[in-house]
């Protein structure tokens, strides 16, 4: 909803107060743009759905309404009724034109809001083993959380970004016993073999030749428990080095980084004390030497084991301190992206969560689903270089940073994906990253032409009165508010779908209007007023999905 819908809104809301006395809700109030825009530039149809509750005819409702709205509404030039009792408004072109200055004066700002004041959230996300490299079904994860957090900070949220990470399990033995016989094999010996479920990849055989030419043959003969530790805890932190690295490359920059080990320090203080409340309020049990989380209870398909009969943990145990811990640090609504596989562990940290007291609604989880590199309608599932998975950092490469953040924002995470590299690569049109930053190119040539008379800003903009220049400050007018609502319904392709519409408008603009007319000064300087708005819009825009906004092309 736009600013200028929000005041209609308030309006009609008002309106419906004191004609009938009425506290209408949203269900009846509704603004709507029209689609023959002759009719005006907003419309509603609250009279209609009002006329059963009031038993009166719309058409009547309507006159009644639109008597008192034309009180209340300074902004409109008109307020009229048609059948069958619509409300037609239509705005002054200088309420519309005022935005220009609006904008000017917010610059970088303009399109943040204060939907999300007072509110905190932890936005757990990628959160990759730390065991390789980092690949295109992470930066799926990487662009769309980075993009959520760009928009909740904007629409006035407290974000904390976290990446948590997975230190404590078997993959990281696996990866220290893959350093060990890489280690060993650097200086021509094969005391160890690589495991069959160990890693592989070149990464982590450069890894240990990284460590064989810091550390020379000191690890040969050493204690073999001593090795393993050093190389398991030396691959990890390079391995996270590498990671974090990458995500900068990728315009991700994470704010904490929880490790999973911290867990069990203490002699398992969080765990212990975790599992201590969960037996106090009952909701545990012993079962054939496991200790069990009555999670049934709690819209879980079956109880889950939270300690094994040989005495192990099982990953839920330190996931559900995780998260307890993640509110006792004051923040009382949490947000994890996950891959799509984890769809049954939503419900069982959901449930030990509401289990332990906290309200529902404390952890919503967006499921990630696959993607697919296509290239001449043939699956790319290799790196043409390494014969692996292909990285973030290849994929930056290849097409581009812009071009990768663009293409996994603008697609609804909840559906699979195919990734047109091609098309991504392309420098045209088609592609519609390129369309959009084409765009900005444009307006910053134009603003910057040194045939243009430099801009003089006005009190008022009065000769925009083009379809076009108008249906453009309805749709600057709108950005504030698309921003809050993208934040609210964690949808940064919503946004994307906002960039797409507003570039059309103005493409369509630059090709049908001169911008510059030598006859006429004060027009020709209204619009260049009009064309910096759209662009510090448009750059604000993108930068809320990673996207650069080049000044040239």
């Amino acid at each position: 909803m736009s600013n200028f819908e929000q005041k209609l809104y308030d309006a009609v809301r008002q309106a419906v107060k004191e004609v009938y006395d009425l506290d209408a809700d949203e269900s009846v109030l509704l603004i709507e743009t029209p689609k023959d825009h002759k009719l005006g530039d907003y419309a509603s149809s609250t009279a209609m759905k009002l006329a059963r509750t009031l038993r009166q005819n719309p058409l009547a409702i309507a006159e009644a309404l639109a008597e008192k709205l034309r009180q209340l509404l300074p902004e409109a030039e008109s307020v009229t009724v048609a059948r069958p009792g619509f409300l037609n408004f239509r705005l002054k072109k200088e309420a519309l034109a005022a935005l220009i200055n609006q904008v000017l004066d917010a610059g970088d700002d303009y399109g943040k809001n204060q939907s999300g004041k007072g509110k905190k959230v932890l936005v757990e996300w990628v959160s990759a083993n730390p065991t390789g490299d980092l690949h295109c079904g992470h930066a799926r994860n990487a662009a769309w959380g980075d993009a959520i957090c760009r928009l909740m900070e904007a629409s006035g949220w407290e974000v904390l970004r976290e990446y948590y990470v997975n230190d404590a399990g078997n993959q990281i033995v696996m990866l220290g016993k893959s350093l060990e016989a890489r280690y060993f094999e650097h200086f021509g010996r094969n005391d160890y073999a690589l495991p069959e479920n160990g890693y592989h990849a070149e990464d982590v055989k450069q890894i240990a030749e990284e460590i064989a030419e810091k550390d020379g043959d000191k690890w040969l003969d050493a204690d073999p428990k001593e090795r393993l530790a050093y190389l398991m805890q030396e691959g990890k932190t390079r391995e996270l080095k590498k990671i974090e690295k990458d995500l900068l490359l990728y315009g991700v920059k994470i704010d904490s980084w929880m490790h999973e080990t911290s867990f069990y320090e203490n002699d398992m203080a969080p765990i212990r004390a975790c599992l201590d409340k969960m037996a106090e309020m009952g909701l545990t049990y012993e079962q054939d030497g496991a200790l069990w989380f009555r999670s049934s209870q709690y819209g879980d398909e079956k109880d889950r084991v939270l300690r094994k009969s040989d005495g192990t943990l099982s990953y839920l145990t330190p996931d559900i301190a995780n998260h307890v811990h993640k509110v006792e640090r004051g923040y009382p609504f949490l947000v994890d992206l996950w891959g799509a596989d984890h769809h049954s562990y939503v419900i069982r940290m959901q449930a030990a969560l509401t289990a332990l007291g906290y309200p529902k609604g404390t952890l919503e989880v967006d499921l990630i689903q696959m993607v697919r590199m296509v290239e001449d309608g043939k699956e790319v599932k290799m790196s043409k270089r390494t014969g692996n998975a292909i990285t973030i950092r290849e994929l930056c490469e290849d097409i581009g940073v812009d071009a990768a953040r663009w293409f996994f924002a603008s697609k609804d995470v909840s559906t699979h994906m195919d990734l047109d590299l091609k098309l991504a690569r392309s420098q045209d049109n088609n592609n519609p990253v390129y369309y959009a930053q084409y765009a900005h190119s444009r307006m910053c040539s134009i603003l910057s032409n040194p045939k243009m008379p430099a801009f003089r800003r006005e009190e008022s903009y009065g000769r925009l009165t083009d379809e076009k220049e108008l249906q453009l400050l309805k749709m600057i007018g709108e950005f504030p508010n698309t921003v809050g609502e993208c934040a609210a319904l964690r949808k940064p392709n919503k946004l994307t779908d906002y960039i797409i519409s507003l570039v059309k408008v103005f493409h369509s603009y630059y090709n049908s209007t001169k911008v510059y007319n030598a006859e006429d000064p004060e027009l020709t300087n209204q619009r260049l007023g009009l064309v910096q708005a759209v662009r510090i819009t448009l750059k604000n825009a993108l930068a809320l999905v990673g996207v650069s906004a080049p000044e040239s092309m």
